[in-house]
């Protein structure tokens, strides 16, 4: 909990005084310890972890992370037991009228986070991401978009487009870590 206050009291002078780029620059130096130990309890490379984090939470801003803790806009499923939150996204009734869509809720980002690589990991119709190259993360964006992860059709792109500009991939080569990183 005192993790997401810090968070937010940073992202609020930033939208004060600074510009987007800098709230996902903000982002991505609050949660790469995180990435860095789903990374290694996973093997999800962290570039991917981050571009999907930044993108379905929109730099942590989005009513998603903000009310439910849910940076990756994973939905319930049916076996979901824990907590949920109705936000109004893209499902639709039978009629075609957008109607409130069921996501998992998180007492934390870390809870977030570790659920994230357990749903990808658990989940048999992403089995395909693991045996990539950790470091290749076009082949797992691609991957993430055939298994059906989003169903934006440009999701493949997207994420790759944020990891360059942002230089994620930086963070995929074995034995990074923060310690070691004089840019951190």
């Amino acid at each position: 909990m005192v993790h997401r206050f810090f968070y937010l009291v940073l992202v609020s002078i930033f939208f004060s005084f600074g510009t987007i780029e800098d709230v996902q620059k903000l982002y991505i130096k609050s949660h790469l310890d995180l990435a860095l130990k789903e990374k290694q309890r996973s093997g999800i490379p962290v570039s991917i972890k981050l571009a999907q984090a930044l993108i379905e939470s929109k730099g942590g801003t989005s009513v998603l992370a903000c009310r439910a803790n849910n940076h990756f806009g994973i939905k319930c499923k049916s076996y979901w037991t824990g907590p949920r939150y109705f936000y109004t996204d893209d499902d639709r009734d039978q009629d075609g009228n957008l109607i409130p869509s069921c996501f998992r809720m998180y007492e934390s980002t870390r809870d977030s986070f570790e659920d994230h690589s357990n749903f990808l990991m658990n989940s048999d119709r992403y089995n395909e991401l693991f045996t990539y190259e950790k470091s290749d993360y076009k082949k797992w964006a691609n991957g993430l978009l055939k298994c059906g992860y989003a169903t934006d059709s440009r999701y493949a792109s997207k994420l790759i487009n944020v990891i360059e500009h942002y230089a994620l991939y930086k963070y995929d080569v074995e034995n990074y870590s923060i310690e070691n990183s004089p840019n951190e």
